[in-house]
């Protein structure tokens, strides 16, 4: 059975790379979805969407396609990603000096069905100047990442964190790993 990753995102590719898995990329179509006050719902359903999306694409189904979403939400909002500089640079305004939840949705299809789930983790930022801040979003590094911001860029103010760092990058490959590994070595 080979691994298709139904996302473009090239975290999630990192980071099953370096998990050890070869897979193939095919980029979902499916319009993401959003339930303002139910964050987990919203990235389990955009990741089986997405999943779903490429897995029914397919000629053959011997494929398991992996589908994922990640949002951060702050005082019980959903903060996806940025629509412009501007945006990154008030979202970051609002996540300074605060802790804030980063939920990743994921779902794994094949022709055995669905397995999903999701992960949560906790990041505290410390306090932002706004030149940081400014700096940060010049670099147009937040500009594809939910909450403005990735963990991987090295952004010194993020304080701490609780749960998988893989999880805010956007792929909770811990959770992940054991689902992908028995199914794609038992069903190959």
């Amino acid at each position: 059975m080979r691994l298709i990753l139904a996302s473009a995102s090239p975290r999630r590719r990192e980071i099953l790379s370096i998990a050890g898995y070869t897979y193939s990329v095919e980029v979902s179509s499916f319009p993401e979805v959003s339930f303002p006050n139910d964050p987990v719902r919203t990235v389990k359903e955009n990741a089986a969407g997405k999943a779903f999306d490429v897995f029914s694409s397919l000629k053959d189904d011997g494929a398991a396609v992996l589908g994922a979403d990640t949002v951060v939400v702050l005082d019980n909002k959903i903060i996806g990603k940025p629509k412009d500089e501007q945006d990154a640079i008030n979202t970051l305004i609002k996540l300074s000096g605060n802790t804030h939840t980063v939920y990743t949705g994921y779902a794994i299809v094949s022709k055995n069905g669905v397995i999903s789930g999701c992960e949560e983790s906790k990041v505290t930022f410390g306090v932002l100047p706004l030149k940081t801040i400014k700096d940060y979003v010049a670099t147009g590094k937040p500009l594809d990442k939910a909450g403005s911001y990735g963990l991987q860029d090295g952004f010194v103010e993020i304080k701490s964190f609780t749960g998988s760092k893989n999880n805010i990058i956007g792929l909770p490959i811990e959770k992940i790993k054991p689902i992908l590994d028995d199914l794609l070595k038992n069903k190959a």
